[in-house]
């Protein structure tokens, strides 16, 4: 009698129902994602539709419009002038990577304890290591471009979502318990407003940290300045490693050119991470 008093069936049950979610959710990761997706947009999109409202006349739906279609002739434009430049540098980097591998494997083989992997680089064997992963990385583009619809759905339910929040809103409060209501709106509101700052303050940030770089790499003469500014701007997104995996590029391409260019390189992207990091981002997300 007392072994069977120390089975718990609500811990059973309730462990049963967390693994049964858990799998639910993994069946449905893709729908998870793309509501996930929906909701980060949405709040995106709500940040400049709020600060129109407020200094105009104009109501939700309509400053809605302005918003988007902002946004869709700004993206024109950056399209209209660096698309053409982007596609060329990213023809000049598939054609100077064998030569990018050839001088960073020389590079580390004069380095005691890495000099089988620069030699292993620089080496035919490296180049013909590396397309294997290339077809997994186009058979990855190709599922990318497969999942078009998944991004329209996207953009639609952000849209849906930012046309009326209150309503949608009401709707998550009202399958919450009663006596949570009150609490659960006011956690609703400090998310969106978290998510909000942070989304307006690493935007602003990511925006700065690409031009800064695009222009210092300019002015340092760097091949391809350009590609390697907009990936150190979209990595600043990813926190903690995606500043250092963005030198990565830039810092290799220095590398074809001279040891002392990619050196000058290194220094630019810390003083320019750093003062990322621990001034304009602090800055940014204090206010």
């Amino acid at each position: 009698m007392e072994g069977r008093n120390l089975v718990s069936w609500p811990a059973i049950l309730g462990t049963l129902a967390l693994v049964v979610l858990g799998l639910l959710a993994w069946e449905l990761r893709w729908v998870l994602l793309v509501l996930f997706g929906a909701v980060v947009l949405a709040v995106a999109l709500d940040v400049p539709v709020q600060v129109l409202m407020r200094r105009t006349p104009l109501h939700r739906p309509q400053a809605l419009v302005v918003v988007v279609g902002l946004l869709v002739l700004l993206g024109w434009e950056l399209g209209f002038l660096l698309l053409p430049e982007l596609v060329q540098q990213v023809a000049t980097l598939n054609e100077l990577l064998p030569q990018l591998l050839q001088r960073v494997g020389a590079f580390l083989s004069e380095i005691r304890g890495v000099g089988p992997l620069g030699s292993s680089l620089e080496s035919s064997g490296g180049l013909s290591a590396l397309q294997p992963l290339g077809s997994q990385l186009l058979g990855l583009a190709g599922g990318a471009a497969n999942s078009s619809i998944q991004v329209l759905l996207m953009a639609l339910l952000a849209l849906l979502l930012c046309l009326d929040p209150q309503h949608h809103i009401n709707l998550l409060i009202a399958a919450t318990p009663r006596f949570y209501r009150p609490q659960g709106r006011r956690l609703l509101q400090q998310c969106r407003d978290a998510l909000g700052g942070w989304l307006a303050g690493m935007t602003i940030s990511a925006i700065s940290v690409f031009l800064l770089t695009w222009a210092g790499l300019a002015w340092l003469q760097v091949p391809l300045a350009l590609l390697s500014g907009l990936v150190c701007g979209l990595l600043t997104f990813v926190p903690t490693i995606g500043p250092t995996v963005a030198t990565l590029l830039p810092t290799a391409l220095a590398l074809v050119v001279s040891p002392e260019l990619s050196l000058k390189v290194i220094v630019l992207r810390l003083i320019l991470q750093n003062g990322e990091a621990f001034l304009l981002t602090p800055l940014l997300l204090s206010r």
